[in-house]
């Protein structure tokens, strides 16, 4: 045969391409990953890895695939010199990372399936992440709502705020008491940030300022101080959900600029060779220091100013190295203050564009002014935060000279606006002089800024006519309402899987973890009687597992088949936990007088930390805890009440709470909680509210339907009348007998063992003073849960209101919020990154 005749082998089909190992999303590629990086970063075999090391290897896979986009994204946004949002907090209250990075770049089932291949426990993995507690609760977990949501709806975004070495403490029960324990989050490390060594600021604290003549001859000042720290950066990307934004939280840790002082050491002197060291790190060391001694305040106003000193400082090397000019560093960047704690901002970049850029007093105040925004977080005057000049001027001796600048400045144009109404003056000062001078820091926060939200439209409504109706009635131009939101991705895909499943199932896709106003279309399911039944197994089977958590860390057993009925948030008088014991007394009670008294089965969950000096809220904790002990031990109700105590509530925690709770708690006295976040988590995964019309429980009612939320109490208008005409709970105590014998029965010492005196600082407290008006709401809220029983009988109908809660909460998507922020307060436009 010839060669012509030879017959032709068919050419060889090329082989696809592997996936590359860092970066591929299939389950092959994960795979692969997990097996080299607990080798090659964790340097483990297999058969002797940890849980952490296995946990470890799972987080830098992850984070491989998280990278790549952050990087792309970074370079989007530095080559378009996006418009920039820079929120400012004290505190990020982030919650795992792993899940939620793995459910928003979309690999949570194909990481699954590589674990079932690699025999791993996926559910032990998650279980060994460390939270990072850099929060005390609901604003901390707003602002990792909002940064999530940023991503999510592509706006280019950074978070400022501190790295704490410990951040909230853990909390033990002991002896029914609260025991804090130090929150070691970073003892095993932290796979999801990355230290910026070289990406250092100087901060300064102490001294004195001294006036001088620059070069110019113009007048200038400086600031000779007595210590100077650094502040390093550690950045986390933050993606979004099923998009390319990532938005970049960027922490500071405090160091010296020198760790060993060499002269010190050698003239003997050991301690003074490190101390600069150890006073410096002190500084990012421990979340909310107690600020009952001065030492603790100091260490407070200190941290305050280090986020903000080092952020801004951040925000102006950015500027100057992809805009250049400070003219137009107001248009590059908008900075949210949230809450008053980086309230500081608003003077420290007035000295950095006056003393550190030479600008003049006018142009630099211009800057100031439009960078500047602030949410407004408490009705409580007492938590309007006030520093005292004394000590403000030991540690920031120039801002005292810049603040009284502002307000000088300031009052000009109020006494020329509201001609002789010194009163109105002396109000609005940022220098207190009642009891001792003090820098007001909201007051600060409202003149530096140039929009001032609430979160909530009650609570924005209240801001403008109570805590800064002045400036209201000076600027009404600049006061707004943002009401609060809280991301579906954490607070039902990840928290609630079966539900979200469920979900995705009946609307047909995803989408409506974007766009949470598709959940409407469950609506015409509450009266399909099969999907009913499917609501109620995913709602009984996360009952089974708290149910399983609870009797593994609260040592106590609960009836699945019971009504849930949950509070769970921080420990404070005005969120009214000991409003909710006496209920449960009152059933206690009721019961022991009358075994044939009917009342429908019911686990009350409790879930909060009280403040390590808050003493009244320590002994809430006491009480939950004593009742308990007492109804859970007692055969005769045990089968029907019983009262339980989730320790360390958390966000992890809390994923495991708000898909099994029937009712939620939300008792607040009406005018006190400015919005509420936990509202929302539970009623997204189907818990009906008993609350009054106070923060976002009053639009929470509006969208659910007032048929489908069981009000009591007082309204906030209401509340005020009632004080102006004297309040006196000593006679509501007298007039209402059951109510009475409750409180006599707590005296009594049924709850502490025979000691009557326990609980009497409580109840003595209520009984005279009752600042949050229990006692007055009381006979409202006992019939209104006589409501709730009777409803929990119809299960059909408990349901369809369940089903209704759900499809009805799109408008508490923080992505919502977000969009609002971004149109009405920021003027910032939404930049698409490809994935």
């Amino acid at each position: 045969m010839t060669t012509a005749q030879t017959p032709q082998s068919e050419p060889p089909v090329p082989a696809a391409p592997r996936e590359r190992t860092r970066t591929g999303m299939s389950q092959e590629a994960l795979k692969q990953a997990f097996i080299d990086n607990l080798f090659y970063v964790q340097g483990r075999f297999r058969d002797v890895a940890t849980p952490n090391d296995l946990y470890m290897a799972a987080a830098y896979t992850v984070r491989d695939r998280l990278l790549e986009r952050w990087l792309k994204c970074a370079q989007s946004y530095k080559d378009s010199a996006a418009r920039t949002v820079c929120y400012l907090s004290a505190e990020f209250l982030l919650g795992p990372h792993l899940a939620n990075n793995l459910l928003n770049l979309g690999i949570t089932e194909a990481a699954h399936a590589a674990g079932v291949e690699l025999e791993l426990d996926f559910s032990e993995i998650m279980a060994t992440e460390e939270e990072p507690g850099l929060g005390n609760g609901g604003l901390g977990r707003l602002a990792a709502c909002y940064m999530d949501s940023l991503s999510t709806v592509q706006i280019p975004a950074i978070g400022y705020g501190i790295r704490y070495e410990f951040g909230i403490f853990d909390q033990e029960i002991e002896n029914g008491w609260q025991v804090e324990k130090s929150d070691t989050w970073l003892k095993n490390g932290n796979p999801w940030e990355i230290p910026r060594y070289k990406l250092r600021f100087p901060v300064k604290f102490g001294g004195h300022t001294e006036q001088y003549h620059d070069e110019h001859g113009a007048l200038r000042v400086r600031w000779a101080a007595d210590l100077e720290v650094n502040g390093v950066a550690y950045d986390t990307p933050i993606l979004g959900y099923g998009v390319g934004n990532v938005s970049l939280l960027r922490l500071w840790k405090s160091e010296a600029p020198e760790s060993f002082d060499f002269q010190a050491f050698n003239v003997g002197d050991y301690y003074g060779a490190v101390h600069a060291k150890i006073e410096a790190e002190t500084l990012s060391k421990v979340l909310y220091p107690n600020d009952e001694p001065a030492a603790g305040k100091e260490l407070r106003l200190k941290q305050q100013y280090f986020f903000v000193s080092c952020s801004l400082q951040d925000m102006i090397r950015l500027h100057l190295h992809t805009v250049g000019s400070l003219d137009s560093f107001a248009e590059k960047f908008v900075a949210q203050l949230n809450d008053t704690h980086p309230a500081l901002a608003v003077a420290e970049l007035m000295r950095l564009l006056v003393d550190e850029h030479g600008m003049g007093w006018d142009q630099a105040w211009d800057i100031t002014h439009r960078t500047f925004c602030y949410t407004n977080h408490t009705l409580l005057p007492e938590a309007l935060e006030t520093w005292s000049v004394r000590l403000f001027e030991k540690i920031l001796p120039r801002h005292l000279e810049l603040i009284y600048e502002i307000n000088r400045r300031f009052l000009d144009e109020v006494r020329i606006r509201f001609l002789g109404d010194e009163d109105r003056v002396t109000r609005m000062s940022l220098i207190s002089e009642d009891g001792g001078r003090r820098v007001r820091m909201a007051h600060l926060a409202v003149v530096g800024a140039r929009a001032v939200n609430g979160v909530a439209e009650l609570h924005s409504n209240l801001v403008k006519t109570t805590i800064l109706k002045d400036f209201y009635e000076l600027w009404p131009e600049r006061f707004h309402n943002v009401t609060n939101g809280v991301t579906p991705r954490r607070f039902i895909a990840v928290s609630n899987p079966r539900l979200a499943k469920l979900i995705t199932e009946t609307c047909g896709d995803d989408r409506w973890l974007r766009d949470l106003s598709c959940l409407r279309q469950l609506e015409p399911y509450a009266d399909d009687a099969e999907f009913r039944a499917r609501w109620r197994a995913v709602k009984t089977a996360a009952k089974r597992d708290l149910a399983r958590w609870l009797e593994q860390h609260a040592w106590v057993k609960v009836d699945p088949q019971s009504l849930f009925d949950v509070q769970a948030k921080r420990l404070h008088e005005y969120k009214r936990q000991h409003l909710n014991l006496l209920h449960i007394v009152s059933l206690y009670q009721r019961i022991k007088q009358d075994p044939n008294h009917s009342v429908v089965p019911r686990t009350f969950i409790f879930g909060g930390k009280a403040a390590p000096g808050y003493y009244m809220a320590k002994l809430m904790i006491k009480l939950i805890n004593a009742v308990g002990e007492v109804i859970n031990h007692d055969p005769q109700v045990n089968g029907t009440l019983r009262v339980a105590f989730m320790p360390n509530f958390s966000v992890q925690n809390g994923q495991r709470l708000y898909p099994a709770a029937d009712l939620s708690e939300q008792i607040s006295l009406a005018g006190k909680e400015a919005s509420g976040t936990g509202n929302m988590k539970f009623s997204m995964n189907g818990a009906l509210t008993i609350g009054t019309l106070d923060g976002a429980n009053v639009e929470i009612r509006e969208e659910v339907g007032p048929e489908n939320f069981f009000l009591f109490g007082m309204t906030a208008d209401e509340v005020r009348q009632r004080q102006s005409a004297g309040y006196h709970p000593w006679e509501i105590y007298q007039g209402d007998a059951e109510l009475k014998s409750v409180i006599d029965l707590i005296n009594s010492g049924l709850f502490s063992h025979g000691d009557p005196t326990l609980f009497r600082p409580l109840t003595d407290h209520l009984v005279n003073q009752d600042p949050f008006m229990v006692l007055a709401d009381y006979r409202a809220y006992v019939d209104c849960q006589a409501r709730v029983g009777t409803a929990w009988t119809d299960q059909h109908q408990w349901d369809r209101m369940s089903i209704l809660n759900v499809a009805r909460m799109g408008k508490f998507s923080s992505d919502r919020a977000i969009r609002e922020y971004a149109e009405h307060i920021w003027q910032v436009e939404a930049k698409p990154v490809a994935c």
